[in-house]
């Protein structure tokens, strides 16, 4: 299947089950409510689906109260497949996730680089003190005109440099919350929370965290600033984080953000046997997706489908309640170009499961393997002779 006939069956099955969504509860559908922070593990027993923004569920990262889901502003430059996305658009969708309850957004300087700054700041000027709005630093992106050169840079004189010109792109005057991208191994973390001290002081950054790091450098971090929230990759498709980088933000009581929370695309059925890649669509160098091992895969895709058919909701939803349910302080960052991949994605806040559904669910993905594995992290993203996250 191609991209193009995949994107008009989703479309038509969205608008088809935003009908059913309406009318889920009282036809026993199984959308019995959102996924509430206050319930450990995020299973529902009661409820209807949210009718307004306004009931969007709220989480916590940290200290930091986010909507449940957030919308990740990475593709919306440059896409997968390398195309480039109509810019009124990009604005259109950010601005429509607002008005549907989304208040975090998501996006770095080296999405672009730049450029992804660029678009969500003219899309949230008119909202501004009413979303949280993150960014990250850490690779070696030049600060005037964005070129993306080799290596890392978390020098705090080049942290420092790095956060004027996000403020500028993104036309406000403080980042909610800043992460490190990925962990300079020749820059200790606590210089580096020593530069996000001086710039929560001057009011410039508010909250801060790391992305993909170690978990010597997280307990480090953490000790010298708290650490709000990290983000890392995280579905059902890799489930890195649950053995050991989960259980310490519980432990320490930080937010995680899962990013590719759809496993680019696969888990909603973008993807066949057949399926190949464009060249620059870094998932042409994942082994998971090659030829060898694609098919075997598949079979992770048809479990999602069957539960999708079995709630009456979207394969897409499934994914992402299915994250909600792992832990209230867990929230994923979807990312999209169409309009009606976001609507599809917000609305796995009213898709929840019974404990048999969980159970059910879970025992059914641990007899799944997956081949193959996602692009391997440069060597570069070493912390001394801490190995990140794998």
């Amino acid at each position: 299947m191609n991209h193009a006939t995949f994107d008009a069956q989703r479309r038509n099955f969205i608008s088809t089950s935003m009908v059913i969504a309406s009318g889920a509860a009282a036809a026993g559908y199984g959308l019995v409510g959102s996924a509430q922070a206050e319930t450990p593990a995020g299973l529902a027993n009661s409820g209807g689906p949210a009718s307004s923004a306004q009931k969007i569920s709220r989480r916590k990262l940290g200290q930091l109260e986010v909507s449940s889901i957030g919308l990740g502003v990475q593709n919306m430059h440059r896409t997968y497949q390398t195309t480039i996305p109509a810019r009124p658009e990009m604005i259109n969708i950010i601005r429509t996730a607002y008005e549907r309850g989304v208040t975090l957004f998501d996006t770095a300087e080296a999405y672009g680089p730049h450029e992804c700054e660029r678009i969500l700041g003219e899309a949230i000027a008119p909202f501004r003190d009413k979303v949280v709005m993150t960014s990250k630093f850490g690779w070696n992106i030049d600060l005037q005109t964005g070129e993306r050169r080799p290596g890392l840079v978390s020098r705090p004189d080049h942290i420092k440099l790095a956060v004027e010109g996000m403020l500028k792109r993104l036309r406000t005057d403080r980042i909610d919350l800043l992460y490190q991208h990925r962990v300079d191994p020749n820059v200790p973390i606590e210089d580096v929370a020593g530069a996000i001290k001086d710039l929560q002081s001057q009011g410039k950054v508010l909250h801060w965290g790391l992305s993909e790091m170690g978990l010597k450098t997280l307990r480090r971090a953490h000790a010298e600033l708290p650490v709000s929230a990290v983000q890392s990759e995280y579905s059902m498709l890799w489930r890195g984080p649950e053995k050991e980088v989960l259980p310490l933000c519980q432990e320490l009581g930080i937010g995680f953000v899962p990013w590719s929370p759809l496993g680019v695309g696969f888990l909603t059925g973008a993807m066949d046997g057949m399926t190949r890649f464009a060249d620059g669509d870094f998932r042409k160098t994942e082994t998971r997706f090659s030829p060898d091992n694609l098919p075997h895969n598949l079979a992770l895709v048809h479990l999602v489908q069957t539960w999708a058919t079995r709630k009456k909701t979207t394969p897409a939803r499934i994914a992402l309640a299915w994250l909600l349910a792992q832990q209230p302080w867990i929230v994923p960052i979807p990312g999209t170009t169409q309009l009606a991949h976001l609507l599809d994605n917000i609305g796995a806040t009213e898709l929840t499961f019974s404990a048999d559904e969980w159970q059910a669910l879970n025992a059914a993905l641990a007899e799944i393997t997956i081949q193959g594995e996602r692009l391997p992290p440069p060597v570069a993203q070493l912390s001394g002779v801490e190995a990140p996250l794998k």
